[in-house]
Parts: C-alpha cells; sequence; structure tokens
C-alpha cells in the first residue's frame, strides 16, 4: 500500500469578492463582468513584480467553505450522475480552485479582476501568468460535457 503524505499550504493572499456565500458566486467565472480584488500579503508583493504586461492569470485557491464531498455527483449541466473527478464541483477530498481571470489593474499589493467564481475571503495559494502557447490546447475533447456545458454570462 502507498504511504499517503500530508501538506502544508500557506496561502500568499486572500480573494476579496462580492460573493459572500456558494449560493451567490457563479458555478464559473468566465464570462462574469463583477470586479474583485485579489490580495497578496505584503511579504509575498515583490512576487508580483511585472504581473501588469499579463491580460490574464491564473488564481489557485483553497475552497475554503466546502464541506464534505461525494465521489459520484449530480452537476448542473446533466442529469446523469458523473465521477467527481470529471466535474468542476468545489466539494473534494482536496477542495481546490482554479480560475482564469483578466488582470484589470495592480495597485501595490492588490489586483483588481474580472471572471472570478470564488467567496468573498477565500485563501489565495499561487498566481501564475496565463500564457495562451503553453495553457490552451488544440484537439480536445469535452467527455460527457460535450453539447452541455453552457456558461453563466455567455
Amino acid at each position: 500500500m502507498e504511504e499517503r503524505h500530508s501538506l502544508e499550504l500557506k496561502p500568499i493572499g486572500i480573494i476579496h469578492s462580492l460573493y459572500h456565500d456558494r449560493g451567490e458566486a457563479p458555478r464559473q467565472g468566465c464570462g462574469r463582468q463583477e470586479i474583485c480584488q485579489v490580495e497578496v500579503f505584503k511579504e509575498f508583493e515583490e512576487g508580483l513584480k511585472d504581473i501588469e504586461g499579463f491580460s490574464h492569470i491564473i488564481l489557485i485557491y483553497w475552497f475554503h467553505k466546502s464541506q464534505g464531498y461525494s465521489l459520484i455527483v449530480k452537476t448542473p449541466w446533466d442529469v446523469k450522475l458523473h465521477g467527481l473527478f470529471t466535474t468542476r464541483s468545489p466539494h473534494r477530498p482536496c477542495p481546490l480552485g482554479l480560475c482564469v481571470v483578466e488582470l484589470l489593474a495592480r495597485e501595490g499589493n492588490i489586483l483588481k479582476v474580472k471572471g472570478l467564481d470564488a467567496t468573498d475571503g477565500t485563501p489565495l495559494l499561487d498566481i501564475k501568468p496565463y500564457v495562451p502557447s503553453i495553457d490552451e490546447k488544440a484537439a480536445i475533447k469535452l467527455g460527457w460535457l460535450e453539447g452541455k456545458l453552457r456558461m453563466e454570462g455567455t
């Protein structure tokens, strides 16, 4: 049997959004026009050097309001049950969130972004630049989502 390792994650910041509970937050941030703020803690501010040159960034965060999970779930996009790891449900064994957002401005340690789906107070774990030549993929398959996905705001 393989040994399991525990992890210790250290937030680098906090997300400030208009969504105060999970029911208010969109299922996905894509297409959302609300402007949210991403506060990077002062001790990590230097790591934002040159971020203004990117139009989009990837935020990785902890779904701190997630409680429990099921390995088989029903999604808003289908009446059939699907495996948790074929969905984007926030209720997961390791509740990590990931969202590509539009970077509108930087004011010191505060990033103003559009297209976010996280609730207010969500711990920020990492930021990466979105690079189309690396992050975009061609000839993709959408599995069970093929023909079913309709994004909010689009």
